[in-house]
């Protein structure tokens, strides 16, 4: 199984298979409107406009799970993204990343790139992870989702290569990126 056996609504209401995205490199992100971690969005366009073109996809999943940081409808999200950070990359349905609701596409992503810790020389990781083990217990274990903005890059294949927790900048993924991308 790999990523390409999914199929999800996006944020416009339509049914997507994932196999739409075969051949291509991918980087999955759980999103959140009202996060610390929003500004992300500015690089994670960058990024997407610097290499689409070579075949990168950012997908990106909001979520609400950690502490209702996302908007109630997809209208809302969608107008925030655009607005905001004039986000042009694929945005889905927000969904959970987490427990018993989880979507099938994050059960396998934390299956198949598990949770390595944290970088505990980085301060907001120092913070993050004092507050989710005081805040979200349940996602302090294990390999689940610790907050928004969790990465996941996928190769040409469907294969899950590499896991960023919410703190790793999305321009410190690019070196990563130029080892899949097609040149």
């Amino acid at each position: 199984m790999n990523i390409y056996d999914f199929t999800l609504e996006n944020i416009h209401g339509k049914t997507v298979s994932l196999k739409d995205y075969k051949g291509k490199v991918i980087l999955i992100v759980n999103t959140a409107s009202k996060c610390g971690f929003t500004p992300q969005y500015e690089d994670l366009q960058k990024l997407y406009a610097r290499y689409h073109d070579q075949g990168f996809e950012i997908l990106g999943f909001p979520c609400s799970q950690f502490m209702e940081q996302e908007f109630s409808n997809n209208e809302e999200i969608k107008s925030f993204c655009s607005i905001n950070y004039g986000v042009t990359f694929p945005m889905f349905k927000k969904i959970n990343v987490n427990g018993r609701g989880a979507h099938p596409l994050y059960k396998h992503l934390k299956e198949n790139a598990p949770f390595k810790g944290f970088d505990m020389n980085n301060s907001t990781n120092k913070i993050l992870n004092a507050m989710i083990k005081e805040k979200f217990p349940q996602f302090s274990i294990g390999n689940e989702i610790r907050w928004n903005f969790t990465k996941f890059l996928v190769d040409q294949g469907g294969n899950i290569v590499e896991r960023f927790e919410s703190a790793v900048d999305p321009m410190d993924i690019e070196s990563y990126l130029l080892n899949y991308i097609k040149k």
